[in-house]
């Protein structure tokens, strides 16, 4: 099969670059998501970190874009994306979605040689623990409720028909993707994994997300925050206090004089 060229400026998004930082903190975005909804993140962590968020095909201005359904093809042409933003120390945050399409991308880029200083995987159960979802064989009504439930739309977006028709093809192929998933057995990765998760979040247990721990052979913790599925939004603060320690972990320490 021959391979599809990867163009990086569409797939990653630097919104506050800073060159000048000692190491990158790599976004994935959930299902629906888009590069954006990082921003904030973005500006909350330069210039002491780079952050780079991942725009997936099918949305904003890649809309006109097939949309990718699954998982591996994601992970595969993001991990081609990023070939030239390892300059420096990475971390990978994803959440929902993101969170298996960045374990999927540090498999491969660990199998490279390198890899990510740590994985924080956020609001998604481990890889390895299944739930028998269809919310991709759903009507477009059923989707939306499905929105709504979770929060994790605009409800901006919500509220308007020609929006929501615009970016349903979008979210119907991401929860395909996350809904067909299945990891190998014993995928695992190298690097410290913190597993991020809101204490009533209805699509991931506590129990659930422990399991992460199964998935690396380095470092594991587990960080229990106040909310739902979108915890972040509402915990924005802790979120960015506990990524700045990680960032700042994967900083190498400079050679005493």
């Amino acid at each position: 099969m021959a391979e599809i060229p990867v163009d990086d400026t569409l797939w990653c998004r630097n919104f506050r670059p800073a060159p000048d930082a000692p190491v990158r903190l790599v976004c994935f975005p959930h299902a629906g998501g888009s590069a954006s909804f990082y921003l904030p993140v973005a500006s909350a962590l330069t210039p002491d970190a780079d952050v780079l968020a991942i725009q997936y095909p099918g949305r904003q201005d890649r809309r006109r874009e097939p949309c990718v359904d699954d998982i591996a093809t994601l992970a595969e042409q993001v991990h081609t994306a990023l070939a030239g933003w390892l300059d420096r120390p990475v971390v990978f945050f994803g959440h929902s979605m993101g969170a298996l399409v960045a374990f999927e991308v540090a498999r491969r880029m660990e199998r490279d040689g390198q890899g990510p200083a740590r994985l924080v995987a956020s609001g998604r159960r481990a890889p390895s623990r299944y739930r028998d979802e269809n919310v991709h064989r759903r009507d477009d009504d059923g989707i939306v409720a499905e929105l709504r439930e979770m929060s994790g739309t605009d409800t901006r977006v919500l509220g308007d028909e020609e929006m929501l028709r615009m970016v349903l093809p979008a979210i119907r192929a991401d929860y395909r993707a996350v809904e067909t998933y299945r990891s190998e057995p014993g995928a695992a990765v190298r690097c410290p994994v913190t597993v991020m998760v809101g204490d009533d979040d209805p699509r991931t247990s506590l129990d659930e997300a422990e399991d992460w721990k199964g998935h690396t052979t380095g470092a594991f913790d587990m960080q229990v925050h106040p909310g739902g599925h979108f915890y972040l939004s509402s915990q924005a603060p802790a979120v960015i206090k506990a990524l700045r320690g990680h960032l700042l972990a994967a900083v190498p320490a400079s050679p005493r004089g």
